[in-house]
């Protein structure tokens, strides 16, 4: 190892927070135990894809979710064997790798259909898919109230078959949005809209998988709860749900969960100097803090081309000999600066950016509510020169 700032992702947490989950969803006697598909996009949050994907199949994993078809390969080239439904849009796509891979589409748009479908053909196979539906996000998925129009071509493809129907709430996470409620209840109607156009769907067996015993007459099974929805109303949990931001060990703001769980990485670095800065003289680019007295500051190798947002100087800190050091003068590429005055510190003592060190955490949700974003993009967002430790 070389550069000192790396991200420690804890398998075992991971593995444990896959189960907390499932047996959250087992406990709750009001609704159907739901089957899980763990969402493992982009990078699974930043934290490594492959070992990610493969750790949640030993425990139990047999549905994982990704972005795109390249996101899938990648998984199957690392050795993964569960399931992979690939979310993203396919109408542009070299859908070779659907076929390649054993990777589950999702169709979303009458394009995707015929474009799968041709492809389907042109391999002499039968593709199960997914059916996303809009119902209000206004983003990919067949609008939920212009189904009899659209879907009709799709249901008759011959070589398509219909394992699933989903769809994905834009307001799960803000309990005062009525939007929630109204999604669910026209994806319901449309559920049920689908039925009566489906005729193939009346003739399927019950290789619709593990959620089988759940699957409804029609043959495919149902999905819509994210990690926020999925901790918000257990009457949207459907068939499976797809928990992301959870697996990770980290609770979408600004709602609260009784699972215990735990956030599997830690951003950990070392400090390579250490100066003394006079009174009135300023630190970093544009020399946006002033030292008001004598300051010590300690120099970080880590910066924005890994990922750091600029916003973090003067609002956030690091955890340094147990002790929160300010981030002052400005985030910079490749380093950033703390202000460690009153601390015994030295070259090569460990800085911890995000996680805990001697009974303090620095929380994701605690930094993305301090620059004014969400904890999935401080997570993505984690620079791919960032060494990912595995234990």
């Amino acid at each position: 190892m070389i550069r000192p700032t790396v991200a420690r992702v804890d398998l075992t947490a991971l593995k444990s927070n896959y189960r907390r989950i499932a047996e959250h969803l087992a406990g709750d006697r009001t609704a159907r135990t739901p089957g899980v598909i763990a969402v493992v996009k982009a990078n699974a949050y930043g934290h490594g894809a492959p070992q990610v994907a493969r750790a949640l199949e030993d425990a139990g994993a047999d549905l994982v979710a990704c972005a795109d078809i390249e996101e899938g390969q990648t998984l199957r080239a690392a050795g993964v064997r569960a399931e992979i439904l690939v979310f993203g849009a396919l109408s542009v796509s070299d859908l070779d790798g659907l076929f390649d891979c054993r990777l589950t589409p999702t169709i979303s748009t009458p394009g995707a259909a015929r474009a799968v479908q041709a492809a389907a053909e042109r391999y002499r196979q039968t593709v199960r898919y997914h059916l996303k539906l809009d119902t209000g996000m206004n983003r990919l998925g067949f609008r939920a109230d212009n189904i009899r129009r659209t879907l009709p071509e799709l249901l008759a493809s011959p070589n398509l078959e219909l394992a699933a129907i989903y769809t994905h709430f834009a307001t799960a996470d803000d309990p005062a949005s009525p939007l929630f409620g109204e999604q669910d209840a026209r994806f319901k109607r449309a559920v049920s809209t689908i039925a009566s156009l489906s005729s193939a769907s009346s003739s399927a067996t019950s290789t619709a998988g593990p959620v089988a015993a759940s699957v409804s007459s029609t043959g495919f099974y149902l999905h819509a709860a994210n990690s926020a929805a999925l901790l918000r109303d257990a009457r949207v949990w459907y068939d499976r749900v797809r928990p992301g931001l959870l697996l990770y060990g980290i609770v979408p703001p600004p709602l609260a969960s009784t699972i215990p769980l735990t956030p599997i990485m830690t951003l950990v670095s070392r400090i390579v100097a250490v100066k003394g800065v006079r009174a009135g003289e300023g630190v970093g680019y544009g020399v946006k803090f002033h030292a008001g007295q004598p300051t010590t500051i300690a120099i970080v190798p880590a910066g924005y081309a890994d990922g750091l947002d600029l916003r973090l100087a003067g609002r956030s800190a690091v955890l340094i000999r147990g002790r929160r050091a300010p981030i002052v003068g400005s985030v910079c590429m490749d380093m950033l600066m703390a202000d460690v005055s009153g601390l015994d510190v030295s070259p090569g003592d460990e800085v911890v950016v995000i996680g805990p060190q001697d009974g303090d955490r620095l929380d994701v949700r605690e930094m993305a509510a301090q620059i004014g974003t969400i904890p999935y993009e401080i997570l993505c967002r984690i620079g791919s020169r960032i060494e990912r430790v595995y234990t």
